[in-house]
């Protein structure tokens, strides 16, 4: 999974990078500080992990991890190669997910390109530019489309027409996740990989003062996105920072509970990330290692497996499962098979989240 950080320049991108990664990206008050793409991983917080790591003590344990592309402030004119525009919208196009960073803080000694705090506003710049940029590259499927079409081509035709509404929907300032499709003409869609077809999270970057409850501003953006279908969450970006550079987890959880937080908002962030792609987990468990795979929710058994290796797939006879509540009462795997707790499931198994899994299969 990768994960793109966009947004207007100042707004707290590079600093949420730095705190979600371990890279550390410049950050700085000033626009294009981030002039390559910086790419980070980062572990996907989990207490089930742990918690299986700590009952079978494996010789290696393996969290899931997100890809996240931190990508330079945008501004008007970007889709025409304003700023370092053209660049960077390229990126966005290489990402399953766009997390929009928004400003929602007030401070007189940060800049602000626009030179007033309006997260609606900022929003709507973003949205505008990857808009422009998604009209060019569907006017240029557009015009093959029709090449073929005189040719008689009957998929070509219907592609015309499907091109011309999606057209027509983007010029009305419409993002095309928003586009009513059938199946067919969700995979032409799919296949032009469009900026706005991404799903996205908007990230209101707060002050300390509101890291808790949020603000006014907060509650303009959770308005606007609940009207799209969007994620949305709130985290003082530059206190996340604070907390990202202390050593010890009992000093962040003491700094946590100073503010009145039950977890770190960077692992807000990768956990919304994961809701917005309809993501989930499952494990495997044994002396050698403990892991996290990550799969798409309604995974068949087979599916879920092939993501360890294809010949897992192909070759599938079989998955011993074990819930993970089980395996947590009961302590290991031979507690719970002599409960009776490990089910044998077969093709059509709907993988759970959370589900301990070993595969059978032949090839």
């Amino acid at each position: 999974m990768k994960c793109g950080i966009v947004g207007l320049p100042n707004v707290g991108k590079s600093t949420l990078f730095n705190c979600l990664s371990s890279a550390k990206a410049q950050a700085a008050n000033y626009p294009f500080c981030t002039i390559e793409p910086n790419v980070g991983q980062v572990t996907v917080p989990d207490h089930r992990l742990e918690r299986l790591s700590e009952l079978v003590n494996p010789e290696r344990v393996q969290p899931a991890n997100v890809e996240i592309v931190d990508i330079a402030g945008l501004v008007r004119g970007a889709s025409k190669g304003e700023g370092l525009g053209n660049q960077f919208l390229g990126n966005i196009r290489e990402t399953n997910a766009i997390i929009h960073v928004l400003r929602c803080f007030e401070n007189e000694n940060v800049t602000h390109v626009d030179g007033s705090v309006d997260p609606i506003r900022d929003k709507e710049t973003i949205d505008t530019e990857l808009q422009l940029k998604d009209l060019d590259t569907i006017e240029k499927r557009l015009d093959k489309a029709k090449k073929m079409a005189k040719s008689g081509e009957k998929e070509a035709k219907l592609n015309v027409s499907t091109l011309d509404r999606l057209i027509a929907f983007v010029l009305e300032g419409r993002n095309v996740r928003g586009f009513e499709s059938s199946e067919r003409e969700q995979e032409l869609i799919t296949e032009m990989q469009l900026l706005t077809d991404k799903p996205v999270l908007y990230l209101c970057n707060v002050d300390e003062s509101a890291a808790k409850s949020g603000n006014a501003y907060v509650d303009r953006v959770i308005e606007m996105a609940a009207a799209e279908g969007a994620g949305c969450i709130h985290i003082a970006v530059s206190t996340e920072s604070d907390i990202a550079e202390l050593e010890t987890y009992e000093e962040k959880q003491l700094f946590l509970e100073e503010l009145g937080l039950e977890d770190a908002g960077v692992n807000r962030v990768i956990r919304a990330a994961y809701e917005l792609l309809n993501l989930q987990t499952y494990f495997t468990a044994g002396v050698k290692e403990v892991r996290a795979w990550t799969i798409k929710k309604n995974f068949t058994a087979p599916q879920s497996a092939g993501v360890i290796h294809t010949d897992f797939e192909k070759g599938f006879i079989r998955a011993e499962v074990i819930s993970y509540s089980d395996y947590d009462t009961l302590g290991s795997e031979n507690a719970v098979k002599e409960a009776g707790k490990m089910r044998v499931e077969g093709k059509e198994y709907i993988v759970q989240d959370g589900d301990v899994m070993h595969f059978r299969f032949n090839v």
